[in-house]
C-alpha cells in the first residue's frame, strides 16, 4: 500500500451480525480487527445486530431500537434491530437472518465504501453482500468461519434437501463472486476448493486474540475465591455450549474421575446445549463439575487465570473444517491447552508448533481423563506449555498481526491483483 493509501485510509464496510458488547467469537474478533485497523489509519465502518448471541433473546435496552451510526474508538458501527427469540427453533432464527439482512442493507445503502468485508453464513449476509456490494461495483472479500450447507447437515438442523439446496446455492454465490476468500485454517481450502472457488482467491488469515486483556495472571485471585476453584486442578471450557461441541464425552471424562477430589471441569458459557448437559449433569451425580454463565469481557482474563487447563472440545469430524477461536485465548492466558477434536485437524497441528498442550481423540473419555491426571501430576510440564503458548500467541495471534495481514489483502483486492494464495508454515 502506498503511503498516500495509508493517509486516506481505506473505506471499509464490514457486515457482520456480530460485534461487542455482543457475545460470541466473532463480536470480539471483528471488534478487534476493526479498533486495529483505525489505529492504522483506516475508515472501518460496520454494520451489524443488536446483541442476541447465543440464545436469541435481546435486552430489553436494545429492543425496538432504530439503526443509528455511532463512533466507537474509532470504529463507525450501526446496530440493526431484532426480535427477540429463542434461537433453539431454526425458523425463529431464519427470521432473525432475515431481519439482519433487511435492516443492513437499509443502514448501509448511503454508506461509502471502498471494498467489503462480508463474515459466513450467506444466510446472515447475502442481500447486502448483493445490494450493497455486487451490485454497486465493489470488491468483497468474504470470510468463512464455518462451511455451510455442511456444519448445518452435521448438527441436524437441516435434514431436508430443499433447504440444503437453498443454502448451499446461497452459499456458493458468495463464494464464487467474492474477490477474496479469507479462509481460517488450512483445512478449509480442500472444501473451498470442492465448490469450485480457485486456489488463487483462497487467503489464510488466522484468527486473532486481544493478548493486552488475556494475559498470564496469578492463578489464586478473587474470581478464584469466590467460586471456590483455589486448591482444585480446573479444567476449563469456556464458550458457546452446543451440539457440535461433544461436550457429553467431558462428562464422561468427569465421572471415571469423580474418585479425585481435587480435579473439577468448570463450564463458562452457554449455549443450545447447556440447559440439557446440566441436567446430564445432574443425572449422573457428578459433583467435580460446575456451570457457570458467560462472564463480562474484563472478567474473562481473570476465569482463564482461574483454570490450570484450558479445554477445546469438537465432536468427532467437526475438527476437521474448524480452528476455535478459544484456543488463541487459551494459549494467550498462558496456560495449557488440551484439545479433544480429530487427530488430522488443524488444532493438533497448531498445539504441536507451539507446543503448548495436548491431544486427545475426540469423544474419547478415558484419553481425556488420562490427558488430565497426567497434566495434574506435572506442574512444571503445565508451566512449560503454558510459556510455550503465550510467547506464539504474541508472535502470530495479536490483533495487529491479524490488521496486518488484512490491510495487505484488502488493498490487493482494490489494486485487482490478491496476493498470490497464502498457506501456513509457522
Amino acid at each position: 500500500m502506498s503511503s498516500e493509501d495509508k493517509a486516506g485510509g481505506l473505506r471499509i464496510l464490514f457486515i457482520v451480525p456480530h460485534y461487542r458488547p455482543d457475545g460470541g467469537p466473532g463480536a470480539q474478533l471483528f471488534t478487534l480487527l476493526c479498533e486495529a485497523l483505525a489505529r492504522r489509519g483506516h475508515l472501518p465502518a460496520v454494520l451489524t445486530a443488536v446483541p442476541h448471541y447465543p440464545s436469541g433473546r435481546v435486552p430489553e435496552e436494545y429492543r425496538g431500537r432504530r439503526p443509528a451510526w455511532s463512533l466507537e474508538n474509532g470504529v463507525r458501527v450501526a446496530r440493526v434491530s431484532l426480535p427477540s427469540v429463542d434461537r433453539r427453533s431454526l425458523w425463529r432464527r431464519l427470521v432473525q437472518f432475515g431481519c439482519y439482512q433487511l435492516g443492513a442493507t437499509m443502514a448501509g445503502w448511503k454508506q461509502k465504501a471502498d471494498v467489503v468485508l462480508a463474515v459466513s453464513p450467506a444466510l446472515e449476509v447475502w442481500l447486502p453482500c448483493v445490494l450493497l456490494a455486487f451490485a454497486r461495483g465493489r470488491p468483497v472479500v468474504y470470510s468463512v468461519h464455518d462451511v455451510y450447507p455442511d456444519v448445518g447437515v452435521q448438527l441436524g438442523i437441516f435434514r431436508h434437501g430443499p433447504v440444503i439446496r437453498a443454502v448451499g446455492a446461497l452459499e456458493d454465490s458468495l463464494l464464487r463472486r467474492a474477490a477474496a476468500v479469507r479462509i481460517l485454517s488450512d483445512s478449509f481450502a480442500p472444501l473451498m476448493l470442492s465448490r469450485r472457488v480457485p486456489e488463487s482467491r483462497l487467503h489464510l488469515v488466522y484468527d486473532w486474540v486481544d493478548t493486552e486483556l488475556v494475559r498470564p495472571l496469578p492463578r489464586d485471585n478473587d474470581f478464584s475465591r469466590q467460586h471456590g476453584l483455589s486448591g482444585r486442578f480446573v479444567v476449563l471450557y469456556a464458550g458457546n455450549v452446543g451440539q457440535i461441541q461433544g461436550l457429553e464425552s467431558v462428562l464422561e471424562a468427569a465421572a471415571l474421575l469423580r474418585a479425585r477430589p481435587d480435579v473439577l471441569f468448570l463450564f463458562v458459557g452457554d449455549g443450545t446445549a447447556c440447559e440439557a448437559l446440566q441436567g446430564r449433569a445432574g443425572r449422573m451425580g457428578l459433583d467435580n463439575v460446575r456451570f457457570l454463565p458467560y462472564q463480562a469481557l474484563e472478567t474473562m482474563p481473570w476465569v482463564w487465570a482461574s483454570a490450570d487447563v484450558g479445554l477445546v472440545s469438537l465432536m468427532k469430524g467437526a475438527g476437521l473444517g474448524a480452528l476455535p477461536s478459544k484456543s488463541f485465548a487459551i494459549l494467550a492466558s498462558g496456560r495449557p491447552l488440551l484439545a479433544s477434536i480429530d487427530e488430522a485437524s488443524d488444532l493438533v497441528a497448531l498445539v504441536g508448533r507451539a507446543r503448548a498442550g495436548m491431544c486427545v481423540p475426540p469423544q474419547c473419555p478415558s484419553d481425556l481423563a488420562a490427558a488430565v491426571l497426567r497434566l495434574g501430576e506435572e506442574p512444571a510440564l503445565c508451566a512449560e506449555m503454558g510459556q510455550n503458548g503465550r510467547a506464539y500467541a504474541l508472535r502470530h495471534h495479536s490483533p495487529e498481526a491479524a490488521a496486518a495481514r488484512f490491510e495487505e489483502l484488502l488493498a490487493a483486492v482494490l489494486a485487482g491483483s490478491a496476493p498470490a494464495a497464502t498457506r501456513s508454515t509457522t
